[in-house]
């Protein structure tokens, strides 16, 4: 399904590193592209690794406040900066500033490669930090590097982007940035926000009632949701709202931070209901956009159990050769993980067993996850001209 797919890594992208027992931990990249490697994912034929380059101001000031810019700069000297930077979640670190405008810049370099034809999909697992506001950093995130490239984007010409953000956590910086932004779609499937950060991402959020109504969709799921329910929603609401809005190219956020053992959240995904997520979204991007994908990670904090499994998963999926989930993890690499000393016990195969059928949504069932798939649908899909109770939209 694939042709030509683009990889943006660099071991440079380890840089962003929040210290300590900080949940956003860079091993979880390294340990990504080192089973990616030892897998084959990465000699594919059709697979090119790119190493990027920094964002500038001029990308940066696309989505962020040029003051802010300048806070992040000067934090390391000057830790009462305020904007968010300086906390438990957003503590500053050392080369804070070049390490975000590193993935920001990874995440534009994507983007572009898909927009000029050098790649049908560009992946870049470092990306993804879909929290960071315009003037602020939040959950984790310094820069909004989806933001930005959805802007560099709009800045070519686009008129319809798709954005669909499939981490635990409501994709609210990305949701904010083009609220009011008829030519970009964003949908979100999240755990509710009444259990969860950042407290946001209910269905009635629905785009700027003056100006994009309709330009953003919630999927606000309960907790405790498995693979198989998350799918039944996922089906019941993207692929509708996508086929209505016609992108000319899809962007994702894939956190995988909505999986069983994440200490950062309440949702019962394994990492073979992230595959089946991972390949729905691959065949939208087919259906739709002529092939045209840009994927960004996100969120997840299982380092060593579900990240590297799940992105791996992402990494062949766009590469068009998809990994057989009974395919035993090499040795060398679960020896890599004891000899580092992390806590986690590694896992032996790329499949966790997990159960991803489903039956389709219908509106004459009620479970929580199907009445949180109809408050969806009664909220977004009339304007779409699309009707809420008929499971053919």
């Amino acid at each position: 399904m694939s042709d030509s797919v683009a990889v943006v890594w660099d071991d440079a992208l380890l840089g962003y590193t929040m210290g300590g027992e900080h949940p956003m931990h860079p091993v979880r990249l390294d340990l990504t592209m080192r089973l990616a490697d030892s897998l084959g994912v990465l000699s594919s034929d059709r697979i090119t690794v790119v190493r990027p380059s920094p964002a500038d101001e001029e990308l940066l000031t696309l989505a962020h406040d040029p003051a802010y810019l300048e806070a992040v700069r000067r934090a390391p000297e000057d830790p009462g900066v305020g904007h968010g930077l300086g906390t438990d979640d957003n503590p500053i670190f050392p080369g804070m500033y070049e390490a975000a405008a590193l993935i920001t810049g990874g995440s534009v370099q994507a983007a572009r490669l898909v927009h000029e034809g050098g790649a049908q999909h560009a992946v870049n697992i470092s990306g993804g930090l879909h929290h960071a506001m315009r003037d602020r950093a939040s959950g984790f995130c310094v820069f909004n590097d989806a933001a930005v490239a959805i802007a560099w984007l709009l800045a070519q010409g686009y008129e319809r982007i798709a954005y669909v953000d499939v981490d635990v956590h409501h994709g609210d910086g990305v949701q904010t940035a083009f609220y009011d932004d008829p030519r970009v779609l964003t949908i979100s499937v999240h755990q509710t926000p009444l259990t969860l950060f950042p407290g946001t991402g209910f269905p009635e959020e629905t785009g700027d009632p003056d100006t994009a109504l309709g330009s953003a969709v919630n999927i606000a799921l309960p907790n405790g949701t498995d693979d198989s329910g998350w799918l039944r929603a996922f089906t019941a609401v993207v692929p509708g709202a996508l086929k209505a809005f016609q992108p000319q190219i899809l962007v994702t956020q894939c956190g995988c931070d909505a999986h069983h053992e994440d200490p950062m959240a309440d949702l019962a995904l394994t990492v073979d209901g992230q595959r089946a997520t991972y390949r729905a979204l691959h065949d939208l991007a087919h259906q739709l956009c002529d092939g045209r994908w840009v994927a960004l990670g996100g969120g997840g904090y299982g380092l060593v159990r579900c990240v590297p499994r799940a992105w791996t998963h992402l990494i062949a999926e766009a590469g068009g050769d998809a990994l057989d989930p009974a395919t035993e993890i090499p040795e060398s690499w679960r020896e890599d993980v004891v000899r580092r000393g992390l806590r986690a016990r590694p896992p032996t195969h790329m499949t966790e067993g997990g159960y991803t059928g489903f039956a389709h949504w219908d509106p004459f069932t009620e479970s929580r996850v199907d009445r949180a798939i109809l408050r969806t649908r009664r909220a977004s899909y009339p304007l779409f001209g699309l009707d809420p109770d008929d499971p053919r939209d």
